[in-house]
């Protein structure tokens, strides 16, 4: 058994506009590049391909999502909206007015298969065809909500394929873990009541979502405690991410006991990224792969699907991602992190008292809010 892998050229077609970094166009907005290019994507498929480790991968055919699948998490008008924007000349936005959230003439085309993308990778791993799968897709999707996009993300990628688990496969229970460094909002939405599905968000503390993410926040009426939400302060760097999940993450996943695992997993918490403030490199993210494929091995018999989310960092983006490949896989390509030198020596990576304190109180209020 191997590990699936997900990638297709098309995904880096997507067209996020010409807005420097997230900032809506106008009259005094100079084009530049959008925080979230092709490159970004693309370099990280290269690094896998010529580092050899494609070639110990099972590569798995990503289709379209079919109105079937994204109508179980998303609202009919909210894709009669997609279809229309997505016929103008030039393409539109999916986010109703934000601007935030573009997309080029004939994109939607390309969301669907990043949606569908997971979807397979998904299915391979229940099918039995690969031992566990990594999404390399393209546009992301945790912060889509049922009725709009948000934040870059047109469909809720792991969303649509954690249903298609359910309703498709017969899986009862379904984990989903966010390490990306801005809160799953339109993942929580969308489970919000749902008993069944455990969303997990490990997130920086008021990072552009300003209204969503707070550790109160546990689940509706008839889902209390099927919403975790860890957010943690800016700068916190490898010990602080490794004490809150060892002790706030992995045994409320373990009690959850999934059939399935799905990661959201976003790199935008690393060290050199222009969108976050945290300090993450290379071998943290080595750490949390590790620590979800244990998780996975010890409640669900393995079955783990990572879909890659956010990460503006063209330069580093592709070595954390290979290590997670690696890491699901089992191998060891040797190239390990090029800036190690500068992101593990730094002093802010041990754990902080303020820190400390704050995964103090995440654990307190989280025990509080979810006893019996």
């Amino acid at each position: 058994m191997s590990t699936g892998w997900v990638w297709r050229d098309d995904y880096s077609w997507y067209d996020m506009g010409h807005s420097p970094g997230l900032i809506p166009p106008g009259r005094y907005v100079e084009p530049g590049d959008h925080l979230d290019q092709p490159a970004t994507r693309q370099r990280a498929a290269s690094l896998i391909r010529v580092s050899g480790l494609a070639d110990r991968l099972t590569p798995v055919p990503a289709t379209a999502a079919t109105d079937e699948q994204l109508l179980r998490v998303h609202t009919p008008d909210y894709l009669d909206f997609l279809i229309g924007q997505d016929a103008l000349p030039k393409g539109g936005y999916a986010d109703r007015g934000l601007w935030r959230s573009p997309f080029g003439h004939g994109n939607l085309e390309i969301a669907r298969l990043s949606a569908g993308g997971v979807v397979a990778a998904t299915k391979a791993v229940l099918d039995g065809a690969v031992s566990n799968a990594y999404a390399l897709v393209r546009p992301p999707g945790h912060h889509a909500l049922p009725d709009r996009g948000m934040g870059l993300c047109v469909f809720a990628n792991v969303a649509v394929a954690a249903e298609a688990a359910r309703q498709e496969h017969g899986v009862g229970r379904v984990a989903v873990i966010d390490w990306d460094v801005h809160h799953g909002n339109g993942t929580q939405e969308i489970f919000w009541d749902d008993p069944h599905v455990l969303t997990v968000s490990m997130h920086q503390d008021r990072l552009l979502q300003l209204s969503t993410g707070d550790v109160e926040e546990v689940g509706g009426p008839d889902a209390l405690g099927a919403c975790l939400n860890v957010p943690l302060p800016p700068g916190s760097g490898s010990q602080a991410y490794r004490e809150a999940f060892t002790r706030i993450v992995a045994p409320r996943v373990r009690a959850f006991a999934p059939e399935l695992i799905l990661v959201a997993s976003g790199y935008d918490a690393s060290f050199f990224d222009p969108n976050g403030h945290m300090l993450l490199g290379v071998g943290d993210y080595r750490w949390l792969a590790g620590q979800v494929a244990e998780l996975a091995a010890e409640v669900c018999q393995g079955r783990l699907v990572v879909a890659h989310e956010g990460g503006y960092s063209p330069s580093y983006v592709p070595y954390c991602t290979l290590a997670v490949v690696e890491t699901l896989a089992g191998e060891d390509t040797g190239i390990g992190d090029p800036a190690g030198f500068i992101v593990e020596t730094n002093p802010f990576q041990d754990l902080t008292p303020e820190q400390a304190r704050v995964i103090d109180r995440l654990e307190a209020v989280l025990d509080e809010a979810v006893a019996p």
